[in-house]
């Protein structure tokens, strides 16, 4: 049985992975600040208590993160990092914590914590590492750029963790997601037709294989392929 490791387990996307994760009979440690919230959630969906394991885990709080992954019942196989956090980007640019949060949730703690798994050579049954990243970190957009650079580092990182870990057989994929229906996105003026769910981009996870860009849904894709091209003086008047 594979060991997964689910860091910012309480996101909507991460529940729904974790549930599939279970349902291959895999062991699961959802780690994540809200463990009560996590609790709640696998008495509503009624999984198995002897394959999750609920751990208290804060992006933010790089001091604890080697106790947290020394603490663990097992080494993982297979890492997801799902931990997310947006404020609005006309606010964060007033907000400097608003947008240290968002810096240290999806870049700073996910180096943290994820080079001390990169580097423990004991783990070896490690054999991939995924992170959930966003179309917003493709390309600098004047409504959300503050989140969208702290998604480009984080995806940025991912890319040279592979070729770092590639001599080790350990695969490394990226989820480029667009718009997710979930409580992050509640109240946002999205277009409904480009909604993805939560459950859909943990399929993507789930069933990750070798490549590292992974952009699911086929109208991302093309709006990805399109967003990489397109010249700058036309980028400059999307919102």
């Amino acid at each position: 049985m594979k060991q997964v490791l689910i860091l910012g387990a309480n996101s909507d996307v991460a529940k729904e992975a974790l549930k599939m994760y279970v349902s291959k009979g895999y062991p699961v440690v959802a780690a994540s600040r809200s463990t009560a919230a996590l609790e709640t959630f696998l008495r509503q969906q009624q999984l198995p208590a002897e394959l999750v394991t609920i751990r208290y885990f804060d992006a933010t709080d790089f001091g604890s993160h080697r106790a947290f992954y020394d603490s663990l019942p097992a080494r993982p196989q297979i890492v997801l990092y799902a931990a997310g956090y947006l404020k609005d980007n006309t606010i964060a640019m007033q907000d400097w914590e608003g947008s240290f949060n968002m810096m240290q949730v999806h870049y700073c703690g996910a180096v943290s914590i994820l080079n001390i798994i990169a580097t423990d050579l004991s783990n070896t049954h490690l054999e991939r590492i995924i992170g959930l990243s966003s179309l917003s970190g493709v390309r600098g957009r004047k409504s959300n750029f503050i989140y969208g650079s702290t998604k480009a580092a984080f995806t940025q990182y991912l890319a040279g963790l592979r070729q770092h870990l590639f001599a080790r057989r350990i695969t490394v994929n990226v989820i480029v997601a667009g718009y997710i229906r979930s409580k992050m996105t509640a109240g946002l003026p999205l277009t409904e037709s480009l909604m993805l769910e939560p459950a859909f981009i943990a399929r993507a996870v789930v069933n990750a294989g070798q490549r590292f860009t992974i952009v699911p849904g086929f109208k991302w894709k093309i709006i990805y392929q399109v967003l990489r091209r397109m010249p700058e003086r036309l980028v400059a008047k999307l919102p």
